[in-house]
């Protein structure tokens, strides 16, 4: 028996639950292939033994305001989103603990000379900094971040700054980060004002400190159960064949099922086996794979929050005291989190996020006692002995590194696709890192299948 449908998504990533709501928002039947046993892909939530009614991320935390896409989708969900606390984040480099500047973009400071970014970087840093406002824009290589970086701001600026942030983000070295994929609308705002500098004062004017990053009441994990809620989200549904049929698709999964539809997303890279019908994904290089150890605490010392919001750390620069390479005080940074750990057991209680793994480097499953030694460094309060319970979450192969070379890859791979009717692609292996890019990107897919088949009839 074949089913039939208006559309089918396969894989169930946030990007093909975005996807696929976008589509049943338009009146469309619309049914999600997901081969593994749950929905959401690295958006996981979970929580400790010690206090099941408090729900905490295991992937994803937060979302970028960019474009206000999340926010929209988590309003229309009927969630409540929240503002992360007035807390700066600190940055960990060359051994020492330091916050870091508030006004800038992936840790490229909009004013060199500031007050804030010379306690990172020192006087030498800020003056070497501080030559961007006078160096021509020609002759400048704009291909990757760390290029980019340090030739216009230096080297202290790129390796205490930069790299402890957008190396920390998106898991790679800097020169394997290509400018547009991290920083949408950097390059433009540069050849306006011929200043990396200024080209992030003119972003951060639109996007004023304080307002970068939102989180949700309960997790980012509630998006995922939220749509899940509203849609035909079928699990265990591993799909091994798919081919053009007339003007529809035809899907086939493991399990026997074969849908029909004239509209198909692909919200998964898995390649289905030889088709005339499909191109062939790009191949990535592998993404880092990540550790995270969550922690619950016993430490009134962190009442106060001693070190801000959380630490990011440059690599290499410890020699080797902290492996860690981002740590998140989770109760200090959401005040939903705080309220209800709280709420649970009373005051004196935090939770505090450690993340291990770096392309190209192995990542050893880091323990409960490593990760407290590494926040008692990072935090300069000694929490041996203080852990309560714990949390361990593994992601192996995270996003493959924006490179230029396989966004240029996946540009022509989504050109490909869109060639085909009825067909196209989504997720954050296409998009890029972060959910503000993943549910934008995905939005747009949908609007785009509905558009194009909206007065066609199968």
């Amino acid at each position: 028996m074949t089913e039939v449908a208006d559309a089918v998504v396969v894989g169930a990533g946030i990007g093909g639950l975005v996807a696929a709501h976008t589509l049943a928002a338009g009146g469309l039947r619309v049914v999600v292939l997901e081969a593994a046993d749950r929905a959401g892909g690295p958006i996981r939530g979970g929580s400790f033994g010690s206090l099941p009614d408090v729900p905490v991320d295991l992937g994803a935390e937060s979302f970028a305001v960019r474009g206000g896409v999340v926010e929209r989708l988590a309003e229309e969900l009927g969630l409540t989103v929240e503002a992360p606390a007035g807390l700066s984040a600190w940055g960990y480099a060359a051994g020492r603990a330091f916050p870091l500047p508030a006004a800038g973009v992936l840790g490229i400071p909009s004013r060199p000379w500031a007050a804030d970014v010379r306690r990172a970087i020192g006087w030498p840093g800020a003056l070497r900094g501080s030559l961007d406002r006078v160096l021509p824009a020609r002759f400048v290589d704009t291909t990757d971040l760390g290029t980019f970086a340090r030739s216009r701001l230096g080297s202290r600026v790129a390796d205490r700054l930069v790299t402890p942030v957008a190396a920390g983000v998106h898991s790679a070295p800097l020169d394997r980060l290509d400018v547009a994929a991290v920083a949408p609308g950097l390059l433009d705002a540069y050849t306006r004002t011929g200043s990396l500098s200024r080209a992030v004062a003119s972003l951060r004017a639109a996007a004023p400190a304080g307002s970068a990053v939102r989180g949700i009441d309960g997790g980012i994990h509630a998006l995922v159960d939220a749509l899940v809620e509203r849609l035909d989200v079928r699990l265990g549904a591993r799909v091994v064949g798919v081919e053009r049929a007339g003007r529809s698709w035809l899907v086939r999964t493991e399990d026997g099922q074969v849908l029909r539809a004239p509209r198909l997303v692909l919200a998964t890279r898995t390649e289905f086996g030889p088709s005339e019908s499909l191109a062939l994904p790009p191949a990535p290089e592998r993404g880092a794979d990540i550790r995270l150890v969550t922690l619950l605490l016993e430490a009134p010392e962190l009442d106060a929050a001693p070190r801000g919001s959380g630490m990011l750390v440059a690599p290499g620069t410890t020699q080797g005291a902290v492996r860690a390479k981002a740590l998140t005080h989770a109760t200090a940074k959401w005040p939903w989190l705080a309220r209800r750990v709280r709420d649970a057991v009373g005051p004196g209680r935090h939770v505090v996020r450690l993340s291990y793994g770096r392309i190209g480097e192995p990542t050893p499953e880091p323990t409960a006692e490593e990760a407290a030694r590494d926040a008692s460094a990072l935090l300069g309060v000694d929490l041996t002995g203080r852990v309560r319970d714990s949390l361990h979450q593994r992601w192996d192969g995270a996003l493959p590194p924006p490179t230029p070379a396989y966004r240029a890859a996946v540009k022509r791979f989504e050109d490909a696709v869109r060639a085909q009717p009825g067909l196209d692609v989504t997720g954050g292996w296409i998009a890029g890192t972060g959910l503000a890019a993943i549910v934008g990107h995905a939005q747009g897919t949908a609007e785009r299948l509905g558009t194009a088949l909206s007065d066609t009839t199968f």
